[in-house]
Parts: structure tokens; sequence; C-alpha cells
């Protein structure tokens, strides 16, 4: 039988006042923003297995498989909705997409998102080819949609973008979108690296510089323990409090938990309940 892990406590602790959406969540794409049909998933449902610290640190980096991961979102402790993450096969290239599905009054908060990013594995990065974003509110619904052009060498995003951010982005080695540097974390994290990317989405650039913890962590999500990297981004001087960190481990193709704080605060949780493996 299957064993599905048990949501995370819900602590009665007072939420944050702030409901923007989390910055891990807008950066992403599609040829088309769309769910997979339930047919194509496995039967079995596998679960994230507590890895050693001797075999996060020996181990070479797993290959990408197809995946559809399932997260809770919180604020303070308070429920905001649920997150879907997953990883597509579409030969020889890959897609990427996130799926935020807000409840009550926070779906009026810009909760509810899609990103997406078309993608090449080409071994030691992830090259990205388009990327989108659809926001949606009770009364609203934004787009942005991008096109890595890697003949010419830059970059355009186009729909409901500023307009500082509309003109060409020159494109170099290594380049990546939002969702694609969440990939990377988990490809190559180990004990005590420094990870460093460039973050190229939605007409921005910036360079992303990571520190992963010397000690595992243990991370309980439900009934399930594991032993993680617990992996922070190093923030620059104008990031004025606010913190992201990711949670992984080895052998599990998503993250384990990813945390937004602001000030000190935690602000948005997303924590793992399952994953499943696709055919």
């Amino acid at each position: 039988m299957t064993r599905r892990p048990q949501r995370p406590h819900r602590s009665t602790a007072p939420s944050s006042t702030r409901h923007r959406a989390p910055r891990w969540c807008l950066a992403l794409v599609l040829g088309a923003c769309i769910a997979l049909p339930a047919a194509v998933l496995a039967q079995t449902t596998f679960h994230p297995e507590a890895a050693t610290g001797a075999e996060t640190a020996a181990e070479a980096p797993a290959p990408l498989e197809p995946f559809v991961a399932r997260y809770t979102v919180t604020n303070g402790g308070r429920s905001l909705g649920e997150a879907t993450l997953q990883l597509v096969r579409q030969a020889p290239r890959w897609r990427v997409d996130l799926t935020m599905s807000g409840t009550g009054l926070f779906r009026l908060a810009g909760i509810n998102a899609e990103q997406s990013t078309l993608f090449e594995d080409l071994g030691e990065t992830y090259r990205p080819l388009s990327q989108a974003t659809v926001r949606k509110t009770l009364f609203t619904r934004k787009k942005t949609v991008g096109t890595y052009d890697w003949g010419s060498r830059s970059a355009r995003w186009t729909g409901d973008v500023k307009d500082e951010r509309r003109d060409p982005v020159a494109l170099q080695d290594g380049d990546m979108s939002g969702l694609l540097i969440n990939l990377a974390v988990i490809r190559d994290a180990v004990p005590g690296r420094t990870l460093r990317y460039r973050y190229v989405d939605n007409g921005r650039v910036r360079e992303h510089t990571y520190a992963v913890a010397e000690e595992l962590e243990p991370i309980s999500v439900g009934e399930l323990r594991y032993n993680a990297m617990r992996v922070s981004r190093v923030e620059d001087a104008n990031a004025q409090g606010d913190e992201t960190v990711i949670w992984v481990a080895s052998g599990v193709p998503t993250p384990i938990r990813m945390l937004q704080r602001e000030d000190g605060e935690d602000t948005y949780d997303l924590r793992l309940t399952e994953y499943q493996g696709v055919q």
C-alpha cells in the first residue's frame, strides 16, 4: 500500500498582513501552460527517503526524470492553498511547470499563478528556450511570454510587461529562468558549496548566489522525516530583509520545502506532500 504523507500541522500563530506572491513563483513559461492528463501519471507514488551525509557528497547528479510534486502553501501557519511542480519530457526538450492555486480571500491576493519554462538539458546547464507566466485574481488575468533566441543571443518578453523590461536582454552561456535555477540547485547542491547562477527572467537580469549549509538538517513533512541540505540565497544590499531558503535531499528531484521570509518572518512556506513518477 502506498503511504501518503500527512499534511503539515497548521499553526494558530497570526499570519503576516502581506500576501505578495513569492518570488520563486514569478518566473516561467510555456509554449503553453497546460496540465498533463491524469492517464500519463504512473500508478505508483514515490516518496523521498532520508539521505546520509556520505550519500549526499558522493553521489553524482541524477539525470532528469519526469515527475509531478504537490505542496501545501501556508503563510504564518494559515493555509493559502496548494502548489504543483511538474517536469515533463517533450523529447528532445523538457518543460517545467509550477501552478499555485489559492483559496478564499487569498485568491484575491495574487496567489493563483501558472509558470513554465521550455528548456534543453545540456548536461552542465539547463538552457531556456521559452518562458511564460500567467497570474490570475478574481477580476484580472495577466500573462507574459519570453523567448530566448540563442541564435541572436538575446531574450525578449511580451504581454503584460513593464515598458522598461521590453527591450532585448543579451544572453550569456548558463543563463536560466527562475524555475530552472530551482532545478539547478537540486542538481548542484553539496554541503558547504556556494552556487552561482545568472537569472534572466521577465526582462530582468540578476546574479543569484546560494550557500549550502555544511550540515544536513532534519525536516519533517507530516509523518515523514528527511535529512536535507539547507540552501539559502545570499541576498544583496537591496533585498531589504528578504530571504529565500530551499531544502533539498539526495535522490529527490524536487525541493522538500521552499520558504520565503521578509524582515525575519516567514511569509510563504511550500512543503512537499508527495511526488509521483511520470511514464
